[in-house]
């Protein structure tokens, strides 16, 4: 089949979901996922008012790329946009149209749920400023924030924490060390009228986290500590724990396959006796049941127990070989005191 064809056949097995979208009041979703819809390393999202095209294993032809714009613009007739990231570092290769050009890098709107985010298509870091495959995440934390405080850490555009304060939330701290992240997570919840609830700390999240859990901030072996905004121990209602998958800074490390426990722990020192802590882990060859047994244990050495937990999966939009998606979201609910 050619390129087009499974482009097709990925839009025809999505009718009851763009169907969906449109009367959620939702522009931005995934329309091909290559790597299981038969192009590897190829992407083609919506993002508002335009079509996303992002190749990172192999360059498109232009006549290939024609051919894919052909048939998103018979979709939705909107912009395309084509990021070549084949490169290992996924900088993107090609220049665009000056027309284009200015398109992609300018601010624009898109809709999830009626709520509002901001996209960049093309900018300093390597995404359109908002995880499309989160948004079962995002759907989970509208629908259960109302009248509690949210810790949203890791929280990149705070787009977590944006749909909590729409949900309802009393407070939402947003956690992130990028300055440029923050930012876009304040035009978020001004765009939404949510300002007022919520709280922007621009830290590494290791110190942010031991401090809100009342532990002692430490580092790596042999690292000099920078400085870092000084927080009171608080506990919150509901503590949302997105982390990358492999990160180093002078506080500590981010492993998601050998050491979440030691971002959990804090994490979940946060989190309020009653109250829900939701953990992420986007790392393909980490075992659900296993990572899932850790988390319980961690929380079991810390003298409480966990009252219930909760799977959260991918929308369809974002399909897998087996049914695991490689993003796996969990919730664990602590018993009351």
């Amino acid at each position: 089949m050619s390129n087009a064809d499974l482009l097709r056949q990925a839009i025809s097995q999505r009718s009851e979901l763009l169907a969906a979208a449109q009367a959620a009041n939702t522009n931005c979703f995934r329309v091909f996922h290559g790597t299981v819809e038969g192009i590897d390393g190829l992407t083609i999202d919506r993002y508002g008012d335009a079509w996303l095209i992002q190749s990172f294993h192999q360059s498109l032809t232009q006549e290939e790329l024609d051919s894919l714009g052909d048939e998103l613009r018979h979709t939705q007739d909107l912009p395309v946009i084509y990021n070549d990231r084949s490169n290992k570092n996924s900088r993107i290769l090609n220049p665009l149209a000056p027309e284009l050009d200015a398109f992609a890098r300018d601010e624009q709107e898109m809709s999830e749920n009626g709520i509002r985010f901001i996209s960049k298509l093309r900018h300093e870091g390597q995404d359109p400023l908002l995880f499309l495959d989160m948004r079962v995440g995002r759907e989970y934390v509208k629908a259960h924030s109302q009248d509690k405080s949210v810790l949203n850490l890791f929280s990149y555009t705070c787009g977590i924490g944006t749909a909590a304060a729409v949900g309802g939330a009393d407070s939402v701290t947003n956690v992130d060390f990028s300055s440029f992240a923050l930012a876009a997570g304040r035009r978020n919840a001004e765009l939404n009228g949510v300002s007022d609830k919520c709280e922007f700390i621009q830290s590494d999240a290791f110190p942010a986290m031991r401090q809100l859990a009342g532990m002692k901030v430490g580092g790596r072996r042999n690292q000099k500590l920078p400085s870092y905004p000084k927080l009171a121990p608080r506990q919150f209602d509901l503590v949302f724990l997105d982390p990358p998958r492999f990160a180093k800074s002078p506080f500590g490390t981010v492993d998601l396959i050998n050491d979440y426990q030691s971002l959990f722990k804090p994490a979940m020192l946060a989190t309020k006796a009653g109250g829900t802590i939701v953990c992420c882990n986007n790392v393909a060859k980490v075992e659900r049941q296993d990572w899932l047994d850790a988390l319980i244990r961690c929380v079991e050495k810390q003298g409480q127990s966990v009252a219930s937990h909760q799977w959260i999966h991918c929308h369809k939009d974002f399909p897998s070989f087996d049914g695991n998606h490689p993003l796996k979201i969990v919730t664990l609910t602590l018993a009351e005191d």
